[in-house]
């Protein structure tokens, strides 16, 4: 058979999950036509992960996890090295990530290569066999950006960078050569300021892609455990829709209040802990703030939270967590555990302070007094505290955050209380 015949050939349709991946469809070929039609991604791409026409500048690919956006940057990249468009600027969250899923991924550079057009990746450089090099970045160090000079980039979960605006700002220099520089922005999104830049640009071409879409190529027991579970919530619009969620009308904290510190310097520094009722993979996260005071306000300087995890791991990240920062004592919560919460912490260091605390009201009403003081700009946040953040904009009045329980909230309004709310901070007006 040939290629060309490959190419045409009708997809079976498969009664529960649509037509045949092209993986199903290679596999029941000889290997010789299995690969071509593998590797013919024009034959099977949907069309939301193909390049959009026009003048554009920015392409923006919002879509769910698992709707396709690894492999649709991936194979973009391929397409600018089969041009001999380059060099390729190839940015991620952190150099691991970028190197693990943009380059080394099930669905990244390498894997969509044919042999004999595969590049090689040398340090952090991928090389073509035609010649075309591509750098992989980090958004976490904007500074890198400075020098280099490059025709096209691929920018992976932009919003999830720690200091997106910065590393964007400062990759759109080196963004110069060529007669027509783009860049490609794949992401599941958030509400985040340059996600919210970038839609507004004109010279941005958006495109959204569900996760449903793709389930062709998505195992069966994801889809229903997961796609299934979520599916019409609003982190499931999110998280699989590719929808961009702004904050909940009613919510105590709204993106807009936070903001970085002005001046680093602290005084007084808490570590908080709210504890899960158990310790084991399934249990509610062990929320691991830490704050520090500064005038009449605060600064939030780390999310230190652990998942599902026994409480002697816990206590070791929040010892940890006291040290790094010099911290003054470890506020924990003690209603669930009692003395055992406390107990723990002094089996990792006995010579830690503990401060410990008890609530007496819900969720919410201890959650005001916070907002009120976030209202009044007095709370300000590193970079990097996006987990925290999302948590707080979900946070609904029956104390839920997307229907699991608020650890981080909670860890975060005990850190706050403890530096200005007891008895030496700001009063908040009505409360």
């Amino acid at each position: 058979m040939s290629n060309s015949e490959i190419a045409e050939a009708p997809a079976p349709d498969d009664e529960l999950h649509g037509p045949a991946s092209p993986q199903e469809l290679a596999w029941s070929k000889s290997d010789p036509d299995a690969e071509a039609l593998y590797f013919n991604w024009q034959k099977w791409a949907l069309d939301k992960q193909r390049p959009p026409a026009g003048d554009w500048t920015t392409w923006l690919l919002l879509g769910g996890r698992g709707a396709g956006k690894t492999r649709a940057g991936a194979e973009w990249v391929r397409s600018l090295a089969a041009r001999r468009i380059g060099p390729i600027a190839l940015v991620g969250e952190t150099m691991t990530e970028a190197v693990s899923i943009m380059v080394r991924g099930e669905s990244g550079i390498l894997g969509v290569h044919p042999d004999e057009q595969r590049p090689v990746l040398k340090g952090h450089t991928l090389i073509w066999p035609n010649g075309v090099e591509a750098m992989v970045m980090s958004a976490s160090d904007p500074d890198r950006f400075r020098g280099p000079q490059f025709a096209a980039a691929w920018c992976d979960e932009i919003a999830k960078w720690p200091r997106a605006e910065e590393a964007w700002d400062m990759l759109q220099f080196g963004l110069r050569l060529g007669d027509r520089p783009q860049q490609l922005a794949t992401t599941t999104p958030r509400p985040t300021r340059l996600l919210k830049r970038l839609l507004a640009d004109r010279n941005t071409e958006v495109r959204h892609i569900r996760t449903d879409e793709n389930k062709a190529h998505l195992a069966p027991m994801f889809l229903d455990a997961v796609v299934g579970r979520y599916r019409g919530t609003v982190l499931g619009r999110q998280e699989l829709d590719g929808e961009l969620i702004e904050d909940l009308p009613d919510a105590l904290w709204q993106r807009a209040m936070f903001h970085p510190p002005a001046d680093p310097a602290v005084e007084r520094i808490v570590v908080a802990v709210d504890p899960p009722v158990t310790g084991h993979a399934s249990s509610d996260a062990c929320g691991i703030i830490v704050a520090g005071r500064q005038g009449e306000g605060a600064v939030v300087l780390e999310d230190a939270t652990l998942a599902g995890v026994l409480p002697l791991i816990w206590a070791r990240r929040a010892v940890a967590a006291f040290h790094a920062h010099q911290a003054d004592a470890i506020v924990v919560e003690v209603n669930q555990g009692g003395d055992l919460v406390t107990a723990v912490i002094a089996q990792v260091d006995a010579d830690v302070p503990v401060r410990p605390v008890r609530a007496n009201r819900g969720k919410w009403l201890r959650a005001e007094p916070v907002a009120a003081l976030y209202g009044r700009g007095l709370i300000r946040h590193v970079a990097g505290l996006s987990a925290l953040e999302d948590e707080m904009c979900s946070f609904g009045r029956d104390g839920r955050s997307e229907g699991h329980s608020p650890d981080r909230v909670d860890a975060l309004v005990w850190a706050i209380s403890e530096l200005l709310l007891n008895g030496d901070g700001p009063r908040v007006r009505g409360l």
